[in-house]
């Protein structure tokens, strides 16, 4: 039997691991000062990508036995800053119960006099209190958040070994990559329901459908499937997708940011008969 719960999971789990260890490799191994900054601004865009796996693991967890979940969420909170529990009571259990109403919304995009939020007060506000609303949202879930507690615990402590070993390393390698993939996974929501109505599923957020977004993410994009069944895996949802889109105004869907119109334009330079319009 695998050990996992779904076989479509074995190559993000593959390459999240092969990540991890390629980190661990360059604190063991760098020596210059430079190495690990560059390491760090190569891996800003990568760290957001796991860190949408491991929301997604967070969902629905990748491995059947607990302790391999917990083991696993070590390596992602020393990834993405975002350690056990933390978004299973953040956002599985608050902002997917309350995102229709956003003053009350963990990740709400509204003040609670009702004012719309700026996408850098949303990303203050909201990273800024992430956790303090993980804890509070725990009070419901006691068991929840003694993980929150010991996968906290166990993440500060293995940087705390980093930084004894090597600080410089530790502080390029995991530290400030931590921050920025949380504060930048933050950063990234605030368009997934901003300013769009709070009727359903349906209206209530944005919709990619592009390919290449959707591959990096984990079909992230199709944001309203993975509202109206938050239970169902991210492989799945193309096809409960298209079980809905019909009731999906057009208005919810938009296309992608950077950096995946970075790299259609690159595409555009190196084959432009490809990319051409039948006009053209």
């Amino acid at each position: 039997m695998s050990l996992l719960r779904y076989e479509a999971d074995r190559i993000p789990v593959a390459l999240m691991t092969t990540y991890f260890a390629a980190d661990l490799a360059v604190f063991a191994c760098a020596k210059s000062w430079w190495v690990p900054v560059l390491w760090f601004v190569l891996g800003v865009f990568p760290k957001g990508w796991v860190s949408a796996f491991g929301h997604h693991h967070q969902h629905v967890h990748f491995f059947r036995k607990t302790w391999l979940n917990r083991l696993f969420e070590v390596g992602l909170g020393l990834q993405t800053g975002i350690v056990t529990n933390t978004w299973v009571l953040h956002h599985v259990l608050g902002h997917h119960l309350n995102y229709l109403t956003p003053e009350r919304d963990e990740s709400g995009w509204k003040f609670e006099d009702g004012r719309a939020m700026s996408v850098a007060e949303y990303t203050v506000v909201v990273a800024a209190t992430g956790y303090g609303r993980a804890w509070e949202v725990g009070a419901r879930y006691p068991k929840l958040r003694r993980g929150l507690i010991f996968g906290a615990l166990a993440v500060v402590s293995v940087l705390a070994a980093l930084f004894y070993t090597n600080p410089w390393n530790a502080l390029w390698v995991y530290a400030i990559p931590m921050l920025v993939t949380y504060v930048g996974t933050v950063w990234v929501t605030y368009y997934h329901h901003a300013n769009f109505p709070t009727n359903d599923a349906m209206d209530g957020c944005t919709n990619i459908v592009d390919p290449i977004y959707n591959l990096l993410t984990g079909n992230l994009g199709l944001h309203s499937a993975h509202h109206h069944r938050q239970n169902v895996h991210w492989s799945k949802l193309p096809e409960l997708h298209a079980q809905i889109v019909h009731k999906i105004p057009a208005e919810n869907f938009v296309k992608a940011g950077a950096p995946i119109t970075w790299f259609r334009a690159v595409g555009r330079l190196l084959h432009p008969s490809r990319h051409a319009s039948p006009a053209e």
